[in-house]
């Protein structure tokens, strides 16, 4: 188990992390979100004790991982796939990793294979794309087969094949009873991986929730509407306190703030005809975008606004 307390890095007069408290549990996959800027790989850093923190801990099974005699036993981790000495092949790359820990070759072998990379195994990692680079990255935390996993955005520059495979293997790991614990800002890709999530933003600890509650706390109550008779819907609803109608199409609306059956029961009353009727349930990247809105540090202009 990876558990943060109080944990904190300030940059002289800017404060990367602060005061995180929260605990990833194994036997599940739990994801690390926040905008860009918000203290993610500075977290993860602090955890895998390559920074220092300025106050507070981060202990893996209530050690510091430089405290372990076998850190690649108890860890494995992801933060820059490209951190690999150019001319050096993959292969040769794991070797040297693996001998620092009275790891067999064989080891090495059988990480390549299951990472995809027995063909290429040879090449210098120059040549490797930027896919290639992270699926090496991954054997090379799999290499001491470790109880703990940290992968800061795993599944960037791969194709689609490998997206699934890591997603299968995160989760067939996660059952085996290891703790897993990966930063995203794929959204879709975070609500089909992850069972529990991590929310910071400027530093700061803004949701830790299993995603399906997580979901609950951040839906709004709404209905959509599918029907001919849309218009007079929107007519018979809009002027409710509390509601607001959003136009999705001709024959389609949103009605905020208005559960399904009083619908269905003014459209049974009145004779209109429904198409469609069904809850609206806010999606991970609603839930994250009203979470994290004011901790959004580089925020885009608007491209109409800007070309007004």
């Amino acid at each position: 188990m990876i558990e943060l307390t109080g944990l904190t890095k300030r940059y002289g007069d800017t404060t990367a992390v602060n005061g995180l408290t929260f605990s990833v549990h194994p036997g599940r996959v739990t994801g690390f979100l926040g905008p860009n800027g918000a203290g993610k790989s500075t977290t993860m850093r602090l955890i895998l004790g390559l920074d220092r923190p300025t106050a507070g801990s981060a202990t893996i099974d209530g050690h510091r991982l430089v405290d372990f005699p076998a850190p690649l036993t108890k860890v494995g981790a992801l933060l820059d796939a490209k951190a690999v000495p150019g001319g050096r092949s993959g292969r040769d790359h794991l070797i040297a990793l693996a001998a620092t820990h009275g790891l067999r070759r064989a080891r090495v072998d059988q990480v390549l294979e299951l990472c995809g990379l027995g063909a290429a195994a040879r090449k210098p990692v120059k040549a490797y794309s930027l896919g290639m680079s992270q699926r090496l990255g991954i054997a090379a935390a799999l290499l001491g087969d470790p109880e703990v996993l940290i992968l800061d955005e795993p599944v960037n520059g791969l194709d689609p094949e490998g997206v699934l495979w890591v997603r299968g293997l995160v989760r067939h790991l996660a059952h085996e009873g290891r703790t897993v614990f990966l930063s995203s800002h794929l959204m879709s890709e975070m609500a089909q991986t992850a069972d529990h999530v991590v929310v910071i933003g400027q530093g700061r600890l803004l949701a830790d929730a299993p995603i399906q509650d997580l979901l609950t706390q951040q839906s709004e109550t709404a209905t959509r509407v599918r029907s001919p008779h849309a218009t007079a819907i929107a007519q018979a609803f809009g002027g409710r306190p509390g509601v607001r109608v959003t136009i999705e199409g001709p024959d389609t609306l949103v009605l905020h703030g208005v559960e399904p059956l009083p619908v269905g029961q003014a459209a049974a009353a009145a004779g209109w005809i429904i198409l469609e009727l069904a809850p609206v349930v806010s999606s991970l990247e609603d839930a994250y975008l009203q979470l994290t809105d004011e901790a959004v540090e580089y925020r885009s202009a608007d491209l109409v606004g800007a070309r007004a």
